[in-house]
C-alpha cells in the first residue's frame, strides 16, 4: 500500500510518522537554531511526517546554564518562537524545547507543541536533576502537570529528558516528587514522545533503550525518545533516537554520532525492524568514544570560530591518539603538530611524530628544540640561588612550562586553539605540569585513562574507516614503546607511578564509583596501604584539575564540573 502524506500504512489501520533530525544547535544562537529548526520542519513535511520532535532547548542550545540569568534571554525566546511559529508549516505538529516564562519571575524548561501558526500547549519539564554535572532546579520551576497534545487523530503525551530516564540511565537511584510517565498514562494516550539533551556516556545507551522498552512494553504505547546532536562546552551528545512498540520491542533507531545532516522518519506502530547486527557490531566501545571525542573537538572548534588546532607531538601515544581524533574531527589541514624535542628526546620520537603526519595528511611537524630556552631558564634559576639539578623535578617542569610556552605562543599567532594531550591517570595521579603540558583549550583524552587510551589507538589502528581515516594512522612502535616524558634521562612513567592497570583500577573504583579504598583493595586485590597512598596522591592533586583545560565527558564521573571535590579537605 503506498503511503499518504504524514502516515505509515498497515494492512488494517493508518499511523502516524515522527521526522526526528539530527539537531545540533549553539547555546545562546536563537536566530541560528531557529533557522536549523525551519529547515528540519521543510525536510519533515518533505518526508510527509506528521509530527517534527526536536530536542530539549533545542531553540537555545543545552546547556545554557546561568545564560538563563541574564534579564532579556528568556524574553528573547519567547519572542522567537512566535516568531518561528509564524513560519513553520501549518499542518505539521512542531515539538520543540525551549526556556520559556513560568508564572511570575519563575523559567521553566519546556516542549513547546506548535500547530496552525501558534503555540497550542507547553509542557514544562517536571524532575530536575542535580546530580553529575546537572544542577537544573538552579535555573527551572518544575511542571505540575501532565501534557498531552491531540493530533491526526492520535493522543501524543509529551516529556523532557528526566521525566522518562528517571536517573536510571545515569544509575542514580533517586527520590522524585512525582512521576510523570504515570501521570501520562493515567490520563490515557496513545503515543510518548520525549524530547531529551542527555550527555552522552559509555554504557548510557544500552540502559536509556531498556527503559524506553520498559516503559512502552508496561503501557502498551509506542514510546520514541530523541536526543540532541553535537557537542556544547564539556559535554557531547550522540543525536541518538529510540523507539520502542507497546510489545517492548525496538522499532526503529539512530546509532550515536551519526552523519550530519541525518532525519530518521520514525513510523509509528510498524513492524520491529529486523536485526542484521552488522553495523552494530562494527561499534565497539573504544570506537563510539573515539566517535564521541570526535564530535567534542568538532563542536568545540566549530562553534569558538576557530580555524583550527596545534597539537604538541611528543613521539608519544597520547599526543598521537590527540591529533588522530583531532584530524578526523577537522580535516588533516586544520591540525598542525609541533615537535619539541629536548635533550634527553630519543630519535625515535621524533621519526614517530613525522609519520604520525605523514599518516594522518599533515603537514610534517614544526619543530622547535627547547634546549636553548631551557639552558636560559636554568642559569637565571641558578642566579636565584636554586638550582635546577638534571632530571629533578624543577628542571622537569621547566622543560614542560617552556613547551607550553612555546605552543601557546605558537596559538597567539595563528588563532589555532591548543589541544592539551593529557590522560584522565596522569590528570588524577598529577603526573601532569600547570602552565606546561596542561595549558590549552580542550583536554580531549581528560576523561580517557592510559589503558583506555591504548585501547582506543588498537581499535582506530583497525578500523580507521570508522572515524573517516583512510589508513591506520598511530605508528606501531609508538604503541609499543614504554610510555615517558622525556624530561629525565632514561625516564619510564613507571619510575614514578604504578602500573597503569593497577593505577587505573584505583581510579575506576575511587572516582568514577566514589568507593572507599577500603572497598576498592577488597575489590582489586591490591594491597590497602597502597590503595590509600594512591587516593591521598588524587585528592591532593585537585588543584591542578581545577586549573586544567575543558574536559570532555565521556565516563560516569569526568574531573571537571561532574566531580565537585574541595580542595582543603583532608580525606585520609
Amino acid at each position: 500500500m503506498a503511503s499518504a502524506p504524514g502516515w505509515y500504512l498497515t494492512p488494517t489501520m493508518t499511523f502516524m510518522q515522527v521526522a526526528v533530525p539530527r539537531f545540533d544547535p549553539t547555546i545562546g544562537d536563537l536566530a541560528g537554531n531557529a533557522r536549523l529548526v525551519v529547515e528540519a520542519a521543510e525536510s519533515a513535511t518533505s518526508s510527509e511526517a506528521a509530527v517534527l520532535l526536536l530536542p530539549e532547548l533545542a531553540l537555545c542550545g543545552y546547556p545554557p546554564r546561568d545564560l538563563l540569568l541574564r534579564k532579556d534571554f528568556v524574553d528573547r525566546c519567547e519572542a522567537e518562537l512566535d516568531r518561528l511559529a509564524r513560519q513553520l508549516p501549518p499542518d505539521l505538529l512542531v515539538l520543540m524545547g525551549s526556556a520559556v516564562h513560568g508564572s511570575g519571575p519563575t523559567v521553566c524548561n519546556a516542549l513547546v507543541a506548535i500547530r496552525g501558526g501558534r503555540r497550542i500547549a507547553t509542557a514544562a519539564k517536571r524532575l530536575m536533576p542535580d546530580y553529575d554535572v546537572f544542577d537544573e532546579d538552579r535555573w527551572f520551576t518544575p511542571g505540575r502537570e501532565a501534557t498531552v497534545v491531540e493530533h491526526h487523530g492520535m493522543r501524543i503525551g509529551l516529556l523532557i529528558c528526566e521525566d522518562l530516564w528517571q536517573g536510571a540511565d545515569a544509575q542514580v537511584e533517586a527520590v522524585w516528587p512525582c512521576d510523570p510517565v504515570a501521570d501520562l498514562i493515567a490520563a490515557g494516550i496513545d503515543v510518548i514522545l520525549t524530547a531529551s539533551a542527555s550527555p552522552w556516556v559509555a554504557g548510557k545507551g544500552t540502559r536509556q533503550e531498556d527503559r524506553v522498552r520498559q516503559v512502552a512494553a508496561d503501557a502498551g504505547i509506542d514510546v520514541i525518545a530523541a536526543n540532541q546532536a553535537g557537542a556544547n562546552d564539556d559535554l557531547v551528545f550522540g543525536g541518538e533516537v529510540i523507539h520502542a512498540g507497546g510489545d517492548g520491542v525496538l522499532r526503529s533507531g539512530r546509532l550515536p554520532f551519526c552523519k550530519r545532516n541525518h532525519e530518521l522518519v520514525v513510523h509509528l506502530r510498524c513492524a520491529p525492524l529486523p536485526e542484521s547486527g552488522e553495523e552494530t557490531d562494527r561499534w565497539s566501545d573504544d570506537l563510539v568514544r573515539a566517535l564521541a571525542l570526535r564530535e567534542a573537538i568538532h563542536g568545540y572548534v566549530a562553534k569558538t570560530g576557530s580555524p583550527g588546532v596545534l597539537v604538541g607531538l611528543s613521539g608519544g601515544i597520547d599526543s598521537a591518539l590527540t591529533a588522530t581524533l583531532a584530524v578526523a574531527a577537522l580535516g588533516s589541514s586544520r591540525v598542525h603538530g609541533v615537535a619539541m624535542p629536548s635533550r634527553h628526546s630519543a630519535d625515535e620520537s621524533l621519526r614517530d611524530a613525522k609519520v604520525l603526519c605523514e599518516s594522518l595528511g599533515m603537514d610534517p611537524p614544526l619543530i622547535l628544540p627547547i634546549e636553548p630556552a631551557h639552558a636560559v631558564a636554568r642559569e637565571t634559576l641558578e642566579r636565584s640561588g636554586h638550582a635546577a639539578v638534571d632530571g629533578g623535578l624543577v628542571d622537569q617542569n621547566l622543560q614542560a612550562r617552556i613547551r607550553g610556552q612555546l605552543l601557546m605562543a605558537r596559538s597567539n599567532a595563528t588563532g589555532y586553539l591548543v589541544l592539551a594531550t593529557g590522560n584522565k591517570s596522569e590528570l588524577a595521579a598529577g603526573y601532569s605540569t600547570l602552565y606546561g603540558d596542561m595549558c590549552g583549550a580542550l583536554a580531549v583524552l581528560g576523561d580517557v585513562l592510559k589503558t583506555e587510551v591504548y585501547a582506543m589507538a588498537e581499535a582506530i589502528n583497525a578500523d580507521p574507516a570508522s572515524v573517516d581515516l583512510e589508513r591506520s594512522p598511530i605508528p606501531r612502535e609508538t604503541i609499543e614503546r614504554p610510555p615517558t616524558a622525556e624530561l629525565a634521562p632514561d625516564q619510564c612513567d613507571q619510575d614514578t607511578l604504578p602500573p597503569y592497570e593497577v593505577l587505573d583500577a584505583i581510579i575506576a573504583h575511587v572516582v568514577d564509583y566514589d568507593q572507599s579504598p577500603e572497598v576498592t583493595a577488597e575489590r582489586t586485590g591490591l594491597d590497602l596501604d597502597m590503595v590509600r597512598e594512591w587516593v591521598r596522591v588524587i585528592d591532593r592533586n585537585e588543584f591542578k584539575r581545577w586549573q586544567a583545560a575543558m574536559i570532555p565527558k565521556i565516563s560516569r564521573r569526568t574531573f571537571g564540573r561532574g566531580r565537585r571535590w574541595p580542595l582543603v579537605a583532608k580525606t585520609l
